[in-house]
């Protein structure tokens, strides 16, 4: 079983998460979590999130303790309302913010002119009862919000797909230092994967795929990611090629 993304969050790895090896551990760590477009993939294993970025972080303290009736109940954008206008709560704001803009990095207000040409991928009643409709599948899921060296000392598979050191200026927040960083992802007990663009030096990348951005009258961006995983160099897993 797989979900699809509650928000589509920039630099998601939804659509590239089935490229990546599949997790070898029931429990699965996102240090930073983002829209979790790895996990969600694989809904049923011990999710844990971390996430610093505090929108993001709400986002989901939302969607874990809401019900399905819950989010029924969201309300949809009148024309000329912004989401400061609904009267939910401020972590629902956020959910439907991410939704006026794909993939932004933050929540928007109003709808862009993404959202006003293509209704049925922005804010309203499908995307509402997607979200509805998963919600209750990832009730088991942990979110703890801080740094990514809050995250919990235990064996699991870990995803690790932070801002990258050249791409990463859109995010709110950033990685103090990628070289505490790549020390404490070579300390990690169990199966690490960490993500980057290719021709990143702070770990020994290897390149690993391309990806075709979202569609737009340019076509749509390809980003070249790289990937180190302490799995390759036990052999423990096989590269897959591009």
């Amino acid at each position: 079983m797989k979900l699809k993304p509650f928000w589509a969050y920039y630099g998601g790895k939804w659509r590239a998460a089935p490229k990546y090896p599949e997790p070898v551990y029931d429990t699965i760590i996102e240090p930073f979590a983002g829209a979790a477009g790895y996990s969600l993939r694989y809904p049923d294993r011990n999710v844990i999130l971390v996430e610093r970025n505090p929108k993001v972080a709400a986002t989901w303290r939302y969607l874990l303790r809401a019900s399905a009736s819950d989010v029924r109940a969201l309300p949809l954008m009148q024309p000329g309302q912004t989401v400061d206008d609904l009267v939910v709560c401020e972590e629902a704001r956020c959910l439907i913010g991410f939704w006026m803009n794909k993939g932004a990095a933050t929540p928007c207000k109003s709808p862009s002119r993404w959202a006003t040409a293509y209704p049925d991928q922005s804010w309203g009643e499908h995307i509402r009862e997607r979200i509805a409709s998963q919600v209750d599948s990832i009730r088991h899921w942990r979110l703890i919000e801080g740094n990514y060296t809050d995250a919990p000392e235990v064996e699991a598979t870990w995803f690790v797909d932070p801002p990258y050191i050249k791409a990463g200026k859109y995010y709110p927040t950033k990685v103090e230092s990628f070289q505490d960083l790549a020390d404490w992802c070579r300390t990690r007990i169990g199966q690490v994967m960490v993500c980057e663009n290719d021709g990143a030096t702070w770990l020994p990348f290897q390149p690993f795929v391309s990806i075709k951005g979202n569609e737009s009258r340019t076509g749509g961006r390809v980003s070249r990611e790289a990937l180190w995983t302490n799995w390759y160099e036990r052999g423990e897993h096989r590269k897959e090629k591009a």
